[in-house]
């Protein structure tokens, strides 16, 4: 099967890159599935009900978050009813709403598992991800259950998201970063066939700082002093993401490569 995974969305402008070229994508590279993570889509912080309606209706398949997931409060109902939108697997079992990883159906019939994982390293310190993550690959194991799995790795440290991936190398289709929206140039197949790649990026404006206008994070680094509140950039956003094609026997990757179109980086779509 062939899928795509794209991302942390910031704000509108990511919101315009995604409806401009997703389903250009979808048809281009005859994706099965799209995911993307929607953690900072309403306008840089969180994500609401509406706007996650807004991309399933422009060909998102599956939506993640992160860190920010409870930034719109009316995520914490919203979520419930929506089984297509995850938060991090490791918050504690039983006391947070939503889900953490579900088995999806592709249209054309591949089951897909999404995780969604928050790294531990530099941020707020959840329950142990690789912990869950190993609960969620038992359930439903890649080429048992799953005819490909998708592991969402939400972390500031690229040693922990690395080793994330070395942690699922042979039972997932793809380990991808998430979180600190700038796209790492090691997209790769680790030995035992999980493809991999640090940091998806963002789909966001580059010409900023990780997607905000730039002023005021340059202040805060130089003054120490908070003077206003993070406002993401509007100039022409970037998409970025990851394209992988997985073998139909195993689940596992056969092809992995970077996607990048729009704004001010260098373009890069897969050729099929």
């Amino acid at each position: 099967m062939r899928f795509a995974f794209f991302g942390d969305i910031v704000g509108k402008t990511g919101r315009r890159a995604a409806e401009a070229h997703l389903a250009d994508l979808r048809e281009r590279l005859s994706l099965d599935l799209v995911i993307m993570n929607a953690e900072n889509a309403a306008a840089g912080f969180g994500i609401t009900e509406r706007i996650s309606n807004q991309l399933f209706d422009i060909g998102a398949d599956v939506l993640t978050l992160g860190n920010h997931a409870w930034d719109q409060r009316e995520a914490l109902s919203f979520i419930e009813r929506e089984p297509r939108l995850l938060r991090p697997a490791n918050y504690p079992v039983g006391s947070t709403p939503g889900k953490g990883a579900n088995l999806y159906e592709s249209p054309n019939g591949h089951r897909v598992l999404v995780i969604n994982v928050m790294g531990n390293l530099f941020m707020e310190t959840l329950d142990d991800p690789f912990a869950a993550v190993e609960r969620e690959l038992g359930a439903a194991p890649l080429g048992e259950v799953a005819d490909a799995v998708i592991v969402d790795v939400h972390a500031e440290a690229t040693s922990e998201k690395n080793a994330m991936g070395v942690f699922c190398d042979g039972r997932a289709s793809l380990v991808v970063g998430t979180h600190t929206h700038i796209p790492t140039a090691d997209t790769r197949i680790l030995p035992g066939g999980t493809a991999y790649q640090t940091d998806a990026g963002m789909c966001g404006d580059y010409d900023s700082v990780i997607g905000m206008d730039k002023e005021e994070p340059v202040r805060r680094f130089t003054t120490r002093m908070r003077t206003a509140r993070f406002e993401p950039a509007t100039g022409e956003a970037t998409l970025c993401g990851v394209y992988v094609e997985t073998d139909p026997a195993t689940g596992l990757a056969v092809r992995a490569e970077p996607i990048r179109v729009g704004g001010q980086l260098a373009e890069h779509i897969p050729a099929v």
